[in-house]
């Protein structure tokens, strides 16, 4: 049975020296630590290979923009999609950093090197306007929690949004102070989508006890008392 070759990153260099000197330059292999060095009149091209996109070949290629600022990396094409979420961020922190991407398809074989995108300045101000919704979902979120209840990096616990904040909020309330409506929910100061919570219910922490009344429920009154920071904020703005 024929063994597999294992790919090495000698594997790209041939794709990559072929597709840059069709386009005019001279091409160099290691010179001064750089994996790949390609010359055209006063132009320096630079480009770092690996078998995987790794916080290692981002450091080295950032260290050879010293010396030029068209810097490329270069990888094996993936093989999963590259219209995932994850492929996305990972080529916007290549473009942050203002390097180029070369994908080499089949480097073991007939290799073909696919410039991806090149090195170009990033327009910071420009990536912000275009993430306005966003800025703005974070700014609404933040003006919607009372304080920080959340451990920074979490990612197994229960995370405190501003939406179950105000849940929690309403149950508050129902439970000092009995049956209300929406709108005297809302003269407390409970918000403008007082009235989409107690009708959706989420947390099935309510009841409706006849139409436009609500009070909290046996699962809300068990379940709030997990939150005794918020409940004891609460309650206390309402003896204020």
């Amino acid at each position: 049975m024929t063994e597999t070759k294992k790919l090495q990153e000698m594997d790209l260099y041939k794709p990559i020296q072929t597709f840059f000197a069709k386009e005019g330059y001279e091409v160099y292999g290691e010179v001064k630590d750089c994996d790949i060095v390609a010359v055209k009149d006063d132009e320096i091209v630079v480009i770092e290979l690996k078998l995987t996109l790794s916080v290692d070949l981002l450091i080295q290629a950032a260290k050879r923009q010293r010396i030029t600022d068209q810097v490329y990396i270069a990888i094996p094409k993936p093989k999963h999609r590259l219209n995932s979420r994850k492929w996305a961020d990972k080529c916007h922190l290549i473009r942050r950093l203002e390097l180029g991407l070369i994908l080499v398809s089949s480097p073991s074989k007939r290799g073909k090197a696919e410039v991806v995108f090149h090195p170009s300045t990033f327009n910071r101000r420009k990536s912000m306007g275009q993430s306005k919704v966003k800025r703005a979902a974070v700014l609404k979120e933040i003006n919607g929690r009372s304080a920080d209840f959340n451990v920074g990096g979490s990612n197994r616990t229960k995370i405190m949004t501003a939406y179950k904040e105000n849940c929690i909020m309403i149950a508050c309330y129902l439970m000092d102070l009995g049956p209300l409506s929406p709108k005297a929910l809302m003269q407390l100061g409970t918000g403008d989508k007082t009235s989409s919570i107690l009708v959706k219910n989420y947390y099935r922490w309510f009841e409706r006890i006849k139409r436009g009344t609500y009070v909290i429920s046996e699962k809300g009154r068990e379940e709030i008392k997990e939150y005794p920071d918020l409940l004891n904020y609460y309650l206390n703005s309402l003896k204020n």
